[in-house]
């Protein structure tokens, strides 16, 4: 008898990718088959899956780019995705389907639905994207990472927080090494695709530091690609110890040896600072859906694992202040590392797998929709 099937539906970013990914780990552990269904947006984030997760790339798109043409094109290429998704189920027929929102998980999710396949979302913030508001209404339970998530009205959501990735699981509760009169590491991340506030406001708010401070600090700053130069030449312009990438594909690593972290406060960030356990500066994308990023900071702010400058208020100067003050204080942020990983949920991904398995025992059985339980 065949291994039952998986069927992840995740695009786009990072913050989709990767508690996608968290979830295929788990359940090739129990035995499942997992395939992934992206774009080729979300390919490019699929290094880090498991070799034995089958990856389907599905056209897709979005009415929120492009011009007038490509626009009018988005319901034709949605449809050839839906179409070749049903396809895809009815020759290997998955026993579930869970969405982490991107619109490059629109047409297996539309799928599950025509076809009645199992099926719920995870979201990872505190207010619903768009493509998974629009599908909260038509799968048999909605996931939430961060909490409270604000539902539609007549949705149950169930908290299982954001599932991480083994790299991040295997660093939970590592040592943290205080900030002192030694060498101590700065990590930058702006999510998957860098962000250019940081890079405009940080490594002037590092250079900004005491001379006695900054001698010891080396920077790990994720920047866009039209950017990294311009920030790495800053950085070397005033002695400052900095390796500048679009990308880094090692951020678990670099988030344990660091002695502080300044980052955006997209969902995956936020929970793998918190499994990790390390301070951190959060500046929240302004124009965010409903402002979720600051909801999704408010976990760890309100338990004095982190600081929260909100964009308008971002500058170097300020900045500058905040990172003075938690590397000059090693009690501080020895005690702002031990609150953030009592803010973890390092078995998300467990709490999400059995939902899983639950959806589809219930269906197997025969069982009525029942939103948001486990």
């Amino acid at each position: 008898m065949a291994a039952p099937l998986l069927v992840i539906a995740a695009g786009g970013t990072g913050g989709h990718m990767f508690p996608a990914q968290a979830l295929a780990e788990t359940m090739l552990a129990r035995g499942w088959r997992v395939k992934l269904s992206t774009d080729a947006r979300g390919a490019r984030y699929t290094q880090g899956f498991p070799g034995a997760v089958e990856i389907s790339e599905l056209p897709s798109a979005t009415f929120a780019r492009g011009g007038i043409l490509a626009k009018a094109g988005v319901p034709f290429r949605i449809a050839g995705g839906v179409a070749a998704a049903q396809l895809g189920f009815w020759r290997d027929r998955p026993t579930a389907v869970v969405g982490f929102g991107g619109y490059p998980s629109i047409p297996a999710l539309a799928a599950a639905w025509m076809l009645r396949i199992p099926r719920m979302i995870h979201e990872q913030n505190g207010v619903l994207g768009r493509v998974n508001k629009l599908f909260a209404s038509r799968v048999d339970a909605v996931a939430c990472g961060t909490w409270p998530t604000d539902l539609p009205d007549g949705v149950e959501g169930y908290h299982t927080g954001n599932p991480v990735r083994a790299s991040v699981l295997e660093r939970q509760n590592a040592p943290y090494i205080t900030p002192g009169d030694y060498p101590m590491s700065l990590l930058v991340i702006g999510g998957s695709q860098g962000a250019r506030i940081l890079s405009d406001i940080v490594p002037p708010a590092i250079a900004a530091l005491p001379m006695e401070m900054l001698r010891n600090i080396r920077v790990a700053h994720q920047a866009r690609g039209e950017d990294q130069q311009r920030v790495a030449d800053f950085y070397a312009e005033h002695g400052v110890d900095a390796e500048v990438e679009p990308f880094f594909a090692d951020v678990p690593r670099r988030m344990t040896e660091a002695q502080l972290v300044i980052s955006r406060a997209g969902a995956s960030s936020v929970a793998d600072l918190a499994v990790i356990g390390r301070p951190a500066i959060l500046v929240p994308f302004a124009a965010a859906t409903a402002d979720h990023q600051t909801a999704n900071a408010r976990g760890l702010v309100d338990a004095g694992a982190a600081s929260l400058i909100p964009e308008s208020l971002l500058e170097p100067q300020a900045l500058s202040e905040q990172i003075r003050l938690i590397l000059s204080d090693p009690d501080g942020a020895l005690q702002m590392s031990r609150r953030a990983a009592r803010q973890g949920m390092p078995d998300a991904a467990t709490h999400l797998a059995d939902m899983v398995e639950a959806l589809a025992a219930r269906s197997e059985e025969g069982g009525g929709k029942k939103k948001g339980q486990a």
